[in-house]
């Protein structure tokens, strides 16, 4: 008998947004895995904390956060590793992923891993996406409008050539990127349509215009909502 893997999408970051199925998992296994940074607190873990029992064993997966897949590539390979053992031991191991574990998920480079010799079963969040259009009471997209979702390491040039194309995006891994992004929106002349979340659905979110937003560089949980059309009305 080998451990069960699972991938919980522990959502946006309110823990009373966590499902009820990623809660019953949570509380009944033994070994519990969250991607940290090199240094300080897992946002993950945060969110799950108020839903973790007393006793469980944890596993900080600490990520450098620098371009490039490689530094993380090993850092997955290692801990694989880890994780492999505890179900070897038939043990389960929960891996908490902020959001949907699929949605630019860490979870997705452990189940790549493994999923082929262990059981595996990923458990969806609320995503940021959904998070980020209920807190700003921003509609994504309505009828047959086509939403894009955007990486924020994109170059300007493609970020600008995708975003021409549609008339609803999602900009996410904003952080450093910020200013080059409202640079291209400003150059679309479309500034006036981006809505900036930051944190969203936590106690501390922001939600305010881009053109509003005065620094050069956001968190890692924000988001940018772009869109250039009218709701359609109707069904």
């Amino acid at each position: 008998m080998t451990g069960f893997l699972f991938g919980l999408g522990v959502g946006p970051g309110d823990p009373e947004l966590i499902t009820l199925k990623a809660l019953k998992i949570l509380e009944r296994t033994p070994v519990i895995a969250y991607p940290a940074p090199e240094v300080g607190e897992s946002m993950a873990r945060v969110i799950a904390a108020p839903h973790i029992p007393a006793g469980r064993r944890e596993i900080p997966i600490r990520i450098p956060m620098v371009p490039g897949k490689f530094p993380a590539h090993n850092i997955y390979d290692y801990y694989s590793k880890e994780i492999e053992t505890c179900l070897e031991q038939d043990q389960d191991v929960a891996v908490l992923c902020e959001g949907d574990p699929f949605l630019y998920g860490s979870f997705m480079y452990l189940f790549s891993r493994l999923s082929d010799r262990f059981s595996a079963e990923v458990v969806p969040g609320v995503s940021s996406l959904g998070a980020c259009a209920a807190v700003a009471g921003q509609p994504l997209v309505s009828r047959n409008q086509v939403l894009t979702v955007l990486p924020g390491p994109l170059s300007a040039e493609e970020l600008e050539s995708r975003i021409k194309a549609s008339p609803a995006v999602a900009i996410m891994k904003v952080g450093r990127h910020l200013e080059k992004i409202r640079s291209v929106l400003k150059r679309l002349s479309i500034l006036d349509y981006a809505q900036y979340i930051e944190r969203a659905t936590m106690t501390n979110q922001k939600v305010m215009p881009l053109s509003d937003v005065g620094m050069m560089e956001a968190p890692y949980f924000s988001m940018i909502l772009v869109r250039h059309c009218e709701v359609e009305t109707g069904v």
